[in-house]
């Protein structure tokens, strides 16, 4: 992974030193609420409902061990015992106390981290495939080019006051597992005819109040202009992207309001002016940044473990977790696993001190120290070797973190919700923890098969929910919680937005609700036929019949 050299750490500490200054200040009555905003913001603090909020920068979802244990020290030290994962591969403290924020911060430091650009409007976390480097079906390892465009975006002078934020997301594989249509800008990295790598470059995905796929403005782009390209992009969406209003401000409504050929046209004359500038990446660039993820010491092993084999035939527990949990791996003998963070009656993405000490001892014993945190809230340890499985599974099984849902029902994407969030319109952990109890026989969820659950406390849409194959949102209704349902969205190469089915609902006929809606995709289905796969071939209207009347009203939801 990326190491920091003398350079990187000079400012991050720096930034940590004017920040405690600045914290300081403002302590003592000498910078106003208004004054320090935009000041905190820019190192990731936030002020929620009850407390301050940090969210602290995971680039493209990369950890060390090393990292992930001071992770685990600030959750018992300067928090509440615990972190949460979200849905931009960063990390979340809840409860920080404003004045040790800054010792928060040079602890991070200590380990090459921060929360610099977590929020405000400037270009965010850089995020990529939870299984890049390693995935059989992976064409470039895009984290290379996720690392120089950290680099580029990371202070950059000219987008650090953008109309409103900006996410960009790389796909280095055949399957798209960065979601990079739902992003401001989502690069493909792919291969041409004549072996050339370059980048398909989509702009104007996006979640929110206005959901949008995103846009093909460039089949192939030499990777040379990733980022000369990106600037033109930035640029034209800087001088006429909207300010007047925070909700029409991100870069999709532009698009949109200009169409994506004239909007690629701007974008390609404003190119021209930078197309071979200081910005063009060099191959001697490329490499340097490239040798920083260099192949692990793997053995050379057999292709299947008979041991692991044999282990998996006898125990159907463990058959069940494998099924599940564990993915193909480049390197025969190898395979990587996802650590649930989905355990019924947790939060999901929550995990405890404990649990993030464990997870670094596996990442250490089992996977050359490192892991990685996907973008649907779990962990990832990427190299395992095949004989170390069974006995990975029973230690993680210990620790709450062996869950066999991965792609399952209670597999739920979620956000704080309004038990941590201002912004938020009705609480989300609560509605996650309904779900995963009316669904806790694993038996029932395998049976079921592949459906994916997101929820959002708002139309801010942190939890994802337009892309959920089921998705939930809480709405403004008075004193009451009351959730909007839709359907059909999903992830990856034919990403879609869901549709919404009709009238919200009482938080505690949700999980009914959902239920019945799996009543109707189990009664429908083909054989081997997804979730999704139901709703695209039988449309809305038969899960709208099962759960309201021919007026629209809401049928009474049963037990």
């Amino acid at each position: 992974m990326y190491r920091y050299d003398q350079y990187d750490q000079q400012i991050v500490d720096q930034r940590v030193a004017q920040f405690r200054d600045q914290t300081r200040r403002y302590l003592a009555g000498e910078l106003t609420d208004d004054e320090f905003r935009p000041l905190r913001l820019q190192n990731g603090l936030y002020i929620q409902r009850y407390a301050p909020m940090l969210r602290v920068a995971v680039p493209y979802g990369l950890l060390s061990s090393r990292q992930l244990r001071m992770l685990a020290r600030i959750a018992r030290e300067y928090d509440r015992g615990y972190g949460h994962f979200s849905t931009r591969q960063n990390i979340q403290y809840n409860w920080p106390e404003l004045p040790k924020v800054p010792d928060i911060l040079a602890l991070l430091a200590s380990v090459e981290m921060h929360a610099i650009q977590t929020s405000g409007n400037c270009v965010r976390n850089i995020t990529t495939d939870q299984f890049a480097g390693i995935a059989p079906d992976e064409i470039i390892d895009p984290r290379p080019y996720a690392e120089v465009l950290r680099q580029w975006s990371t202070f950059h002078p000219e987008f650090a006051y953008l109309p409103r934020k900006f996410k960009i997301a790389l796909n280095g594989a055949k399957t798209d597992r960065a979601v990079i249509q739902l992003h401001d800008i989502g690069f493909d990295i792919v291969k041409n005819d004549a072996g050339e790598i370059g980048l398909r470059v989509l702009v104007g995905g996006g979640m929110g109040r206005t959901p949008m796929i995103g846009s093909v403005i460039r089949e192939f782009l030499p990777w040379q202009h990733m980022l000369t390209y990106s600037e033109a992009i930035l640029r034209v969406y800087n001088r006429y992207g909207r300010r007047d209003n925070m909700y029409k401000a991100r870069i999709k409504i532009l698009v949109n309001a200009l169409g994506a050929e004239e909007f690629g046209r701007q974008v390609e004359a404003e190119w021209a002016y930078g197309k071979d500038g200081a910005s063009t990446l060099t191959r001697a660039e490329l490499d340097r940044v490239a040798s920083f993820f260099t192949r692990p010491p793997y053995e050379s092993l057999a292709e299947t473990d008979t041991h692991f084999s044999t282990q998996r035939a006898e125990n159907s527990a463990f058959a069940n977790w494998v099924k599940r949990n564990v993915h193909g791996h480049k390197v025969g003998g190898y395979a990587a696993v996802t650590l649930s963070l989905k355990k019924t009656g947790v939060a999901p993405g929550d995990a405890t001190a404990e649990q993030m000490e464990l997870v670094a001892d596996l990442a250490d014993r089992y996977s050359f120290g490192e892991l990685r945190v996907s973008h649907e809230q779990n962990l990832i340890l990427a190299d395992v070797r095949q004989a170390d499985l069974f006995v990975l599974w029973e230690q993680a099984k210990r620790a709450g973190l062996a869950t066999p849902n991965i792609g399952l029902l209670t597999d739920i994407v979620c956000c704080p919700g309004g038990d941590f969030c201002s912004l938020a319109n009705a609480k989300s952990i609560p509605i996650a923890e309904a779900i995963q109890r009316r669904f806790d026989d694993l038996d029932y969820l395998h049976d079921i098969g592949e459906l994916d659950i997101n929820i959002s406390g708002c139309p801010n849409a942190c939890g994802h929910h337009h892309v959920g194959h089921i998705g939930i949102l809480g709405v403004d209704k008075g004193d009451t919680e009351w959730y909007q349902l839709s359907i059909g969205g999903n992830q990856g190469n034919d990403a879609s937005i869901s549709t919404v089915i009709g009238p919200s609902f009482a938080a505690n006929e949700v999980p009914d609700v959902i239920e019945q809606l799996v009543d109707v995709y189990v009664e429908s289905r083909t054989e081997e036929e997804r979730f999704i796969d139901t709703v695209r071939r039988i449309g809305l209207e038969p899960f709208k019949v099962r759960v309201y009347t021919e007026d629209g009203t809401k049928k009474v939801a049963h037990a």
